[in-house]
């Protein structure tokens, strides 16, 4: 007989059939909600980072409900090292983003090969600063119209954005610089048709930039595949697409970074377990590309000071801060704003992070 034998990688200790083959594909449609399974919230570590010299910084917040849940050296980045058989099958228990239930081994692996390991961190001090790195993420609400703080963002070591971060007409109130863009394959590119009409024609390419991958299924992996080896997509939904086109001639391996599956079921259990999560839409909910892109900034940088993120008073502002006339926030049943809004507040309170409001 085929004996279950524990392993244990890193500090994830889990169960396999054997050591070296896929476990068979888990389909979502088993699952009536969000299954638990016992190593639910257990994650991939990496090695303890250095301490911060940075007073103010929000890893020496002296809040205990953050400090409980919070994991400063939680795994964020997914690569060729971290990745084999035995974590397939861990993750293979997560619908995506969260992990790869429903996706073939033979589709992810040869992709996951290819993704090379970080040579540095996402973000170093500055040179000659006061040692913290002070960073500011901006989202798209309405909220920044007319608001005015474009050089208060430029002010920070780094700036944040995500999805459609139009700049061109906007720059008196969203700021300029752009050094970390984070993205899945569907915003980079549907955001050239939802933004075009307020002018935006490419994702942020500063020189130098980083940009930040959240895979989101399968179609992120056949993206990945034709960006990283400079070609066109292949098979699925941006087949005979070139990727490389997208990022207007800044994308560089040394300087792109695949989120790993862990760091965004961290942030969903720790942080965004929405009620949706038991109902019958449970396999797509998940926290919005802005969340996500605050907890990489959260867990790279010392202060952290968030634009254009929902807050109570946000029936007052349209949808994104591009659009001239008031525009109702969209719910959809994808991505629970309320509870991110909550959040939001509850950390500005904590002195985690500045809302600006």
């Amino acid at each position: 007989t085929n004996k279950s034998n524990i392993y244990s990688l890193g500090n994830v200790k889990t169960q396999s059939r054997g050591p070296e083959s896929p476990v068979p594909i888990m389909n979502l449609s088993s699952f009536k909600k969000l299954p638990q399974w016992s190593f639910e919230d257990i994650y991939n570590l990496d090695a303890p980072l250095i301490p911060t010299t940075c007073p103010q910084s929000l890893r020496n917040s002296k809040d205990e409900d953050f400090q409980k849940v919070f994991l400063p050296n939680i795994c964020m980045f997914l690569h060729k090292d971290n990745f084999n058989i035995r974590e397939w099958n861990r993750l293979s228990h997560f619908n995506d983003p969260f992990g790869f239930m429903g996706l073939k081994y033979s589709d992810v692996k040869p992709v996951v090969k290819l993704i090379p390991k970080p040579k540095e961190p996402l973000l170093l001090p500055k040179p000659g600063g006061d040692g913290c790195v002070h960073c500011a993420v901006v989202g798209t609400g309405g909220i920044l119209n007319g608001s005015k703080m474009g050089t208060e963002i430029d002010a920070h070591d780094y700036v944040f954005r995500m999805n459609g971060a139009v700049i061109n007409g906007y720059e008196e109130d969203v700021g300029t610089k752009t050094s970390v863009y984070v993205h899945t394959a569907h915003s980079i590119t549907a955001s050239l048709e939802f933004f075009k009409e307020y002018g935006y024609k490419s994702a942020p390419h500063d020189e130098g930039i980083k940009y930040v991958l959240i895979p989101e299924g399968l179609r992120d992996f056949q993206w990945l595949q034709g960006l990283l080896k400079g070609e066109k997509v292949s098979s699925g939904e941006y087949q005979d697409q070139e990727p490389r086109a997208y990022y207007s001639g800044q994308f560089s391996e040394d300087r792109f970074y695949v989120l790993h599956q862990d760091f965004l079921r961290y942030v969903r259990n720790r942080y965004l377990s929405s009620n949706d999560l038991s109902g019958d839409y449970w396999a797509i909910v998940r926290p919005t590309n802005g969340a996500f892109t605050l907890f990489v900034a959260l867990h790279t940088c010392d202060t952290v000071s968030a634009y254009g993120f929902m807050t109570e008073d946000y029936s007052k502002y349209s949808n994104y801060y591009a659009e001239k006339l008031l525009s109702e926030v969209t719910f959809y049943i994808n991505h629970d704003l309320i509870l991110e809004k909550n959040l939001w507040k509850s950390f500005h309170d904590k002195k985690i992070l500045k809302l600006n409001i």
